[in-house]
């Protein structure tokens, strides 16, 4: 023994023992934290010595006491390199505020401090009373990492019920629990013998279980176990934190998106106070319809369209930058027709707008426009997406002011026609007024009744009842800007004034117009030059004859000339269409009939006849045929009708083709019934 301790003497002496040597030296060991092999090669060496030998027996015990004490050394150490690393995992712990990512820190911190070979964090869900594992570390297989523990099976029924740690060195064949089926099966899959667990606490409730598992039977030391406890109460005041944390977190969230939500409707209220003061503003000014609009369509970034109430359009605008063609597409009669008219009847009931339909990425909001007791037309708002509520609130309050404009104009427009009323009744009706007043009031339009005049009546065929007429006149006022022209309704017909020598441009213009509202729904007759005012009664009562007469012969989409229906108006102004068609069939049936049938061409050819003083020659001439041609379909006809050169009869049939010439012209041909 080494420093003199037990010396050894010479061959076959007794070796020297001091006490105090062997004490020294077993100090020096210690001082120096020599391992546990030292000391236990210095007790076989003495317990090796002879039995008589003086004093083996004390230094066999000294030795001994001083292993004891290097054990407790090794064991304090231990505990202190544990509690270390408790404190280590601690203040990590501490450090996460990330639920996730704290949960995974845990069981990594468990695994590693127990050295184990899995380790599994679950935290129990009061809704179900299940435990259900959100983390999992060293698993193999992905059942792990979802499983679930009822909190009256397994390990987890233990701990939960008492609340304290519990250890099972051999898990699938400990009987000291009531297994899970299914727990079972996936700890076979993972290989687990040997089970862990300890409960994570807060106020005095369970709120987790953390288990570290080996995959062999293991039985843990006291140490172990008192560091898993500590870990999971650290855990448990983590996980609290991380959850304090994160509800902070939201709601400081909340307040910033309410702080934000705040702001942003302090602005919108901003720009909405502004857009009311600049739309009164221009409205106080005296700002045109078409003013309004484009500020409207700049305010709300999109294309406004302001209707008529028959939902035509008035003014259209769109804001600068905005690409969309929506707007541009709009038809009153189109595919979003009723769409359109459906949302604009909930927003006469709401006092709201309404969205009409969506196209191509464009959204129609729509809003009925009121003013004084009725509905003077609508908005229609076109953008690719909706509008806050504010915003919404802006282009309903938009809608206001161009009602009070509407108003306004359909005033103006109202006591406009009024004037325009009262001068076409003076000029028309057979008790005309004073002649100097009535100048006067044509005067003031533009209208020189000291020079030949043309009159013009047009009847709406929409509405066959007159009801149509009164916006007709409006509308024509509108679209045709034309001086020295007055129009307005007079018993359901539309009657236009404008002097004779304006009187081919009037026609075309109105013509056009008339093409773009009604289609082909309308039918008009043009007087001769009216050479004086006193003759305009008597003029007006003649169209009003031959209007009835065409509509009678079904013509439409056309404005004829007086002298085109003279001699029907004045044969034919009491018959009706019935009669007309029987005194076709009477005068010309054969005829028609046969061109109908074979796709010929006799009635044109006997009606040139007549018109060119029945000379064959002239006719062929005239419809550039050979004049054997002519004189063969002559010879059709007679077969048709032999006593068609009757001079009686011939006057006859050359009126019933006039008549049904007129009505050639339309594509709804008057001709006898087959």
């Amino acid at each position: 023994m080494g420093h003199g301790s037990v010396e050894s003497g010479q061959a076959g002496q007794a070796p020297t023992l001091g006490v105090d040597a062997v004490a020294t030296e077993l100090v020096g060991l210690l001082h120096a934290n020599a391992p546990g092999t030292e000391f236990a090669a210095r007790l076989a060496a003495l317990e090796a010595l002879p039995d008589a030998m003086h004093q083996k027996t004390g230094l066999i015990e000294l030795v001994r006491m001083a292993m004891a004490l290097r054990n407790r050394l090794d064991l304090h150490e231990q505990r202190e390199r544990g509690m270390l690393a408790v404190t280590e995992s601690a203040q990590d712990l501490a450090s996460r505020l990330h639920l996730s990512e704290l949960l995974k820190a845990v069981a990594a911190r468990a695994r590693d401090l127990l050295r184990a070979h899995l380790c599994w964090l679950s935290v129990y869900d009061a809704e179900s009373g299940e435990f259900k594992a959100l983390v999992a570390d060293g698993a193999i297989t992905q059942r792990t990492g979802r499983m679930t523990a009822r909190r009256e099976l397994g390990v987890a029924g233990v701990v939960m019920s008492t609340r304290l740690p519990f250890s099972t060195p051999d898990y699938l064949n400990d009987d000291r629990f009531i297994h899970d089926a299914e727990l079972d099966d996936i700890f076979r899959g993972e290989g687990v013998g040997a089970v862990v667990g300890a409960p994570l606490i807060w106020d005095d409730e369970v709120i987790g279980l953390l288990f570290v598992a080996d995959r062999y039977h293991r039985t843990h030391t006291a140490l172990n176990v008192s560091i898993l406890c500590t870990l999971a109460t650290h855990a448990a005041v983590a996980i609290n934190n991380a959850k304090a944390f994160a509800d902070a977190q939201a709601a400081l969230e909340k307040a910033r998106q309410a702080r934000a939500e705040l702001e942003e409707h302090a602005r919108d209220v901003q720009d909405a106070v502004e857009a009311h003061e600049r739309l009164t503003s221009l409205l106080a000014r005296g700002a045109s319809l078409g003013e309004l609009c484009r500020d409207v369509a700049q305010l709300l970034q999109g294309s406004v369209l302001v209707l008529d109430e028959a939902q035509h359009v008035i003014v259209r605008a769109t804001a600068p930058g905005y690409q969309g063609r929506a707007a541009d597409a709009y038809d009153p009669y189109g595919p979003y027709g009723a769409a359109i008219a459906q949302a604009l009847r909930d927003s006469r009931r709401a006092g709201r707008s309404a969205i009409a339909y969506e196209s191509d990425g464009e959204l129609c909001r729509a809003i009925a426009v009121i003013g004084g007791d009725g509905i003077v037309g609508a908005m229609l708002l076109f953008r690719r997406e909706d509008m806050r509520d504010i915003s919404i609130r802006t282009f309903e309050r938009s809608s206001s002011v161009i009602g009070i404009v509407l108003l306004s104009q359909d005033r103006l427009e109202a006591t406009k026609s009024r004037d325009v009323s009262q001068l076409l009744q003076s000029l028309i009706s057979p008790r005309q007024g004073e002649p100097a007043l009535t100048r006067d009031r044509a005067e003031r339009f533009g209208l020189d009744l000291a020079r030949p005049l043309s009159l013009l009546l047009v009847q709406s065929l929409v509405e066959p009842d007159g009801r149509d007429a009164i916006f007709l006149a409006r509308r024509a006022r509108q679209g045709l800007d034309m001086p020295g022209v007055v129009m307005d309704d007079v018993d359901g017909v539309l009657v236009l004034v404008c002097g004779a020598e304006d009187v081919a441009p009037v026609r075309r213009a109105f013509a056009d117009f008339a093409r773009r509202e009604l289609g082909d729904a309308y039918l008009g007759v043009l007087s001769r030059p009216v050479a004086s005012a006193a003759d305009m009664p008597a003029v007006h009562a003649a169209l009003r004859r031959a209007l009835a007469v065409a509509g009678r012969l079904g013509m439409r989409g056309r404005v004829l000339a007086q002298h085109e229906l003279a001699l029907y108006s004045a044969l034919f102004e009491s018959q009706d269409r019935a009669g007309l068609r029987a005194f076709l069939d009477a005068a010309i049936g054969p005829v028609i009939d046969h061109d109908r049938k074979r796709g010929t061409e006799l009635a044109a050819t006997l009606l040139a006849f007549f018109d060119h003083h029945q000379n064959a020659t002239a006719t062929a001439s005239a419809l550039d045929l050979h004049v054997n041609t002519v004189r063969q379909r002559l010879a059709s006809v007679e077969a048709l009708m032999a006593d068609w050169r009757d001079p009686a009869r011939a006057l006859e049939i050359h009126v019933a083709l006039r008549l049904w010439r007129v009505g050639m012209a339309d594509d709804r041909t008057l001709s006898p019934a087959p």
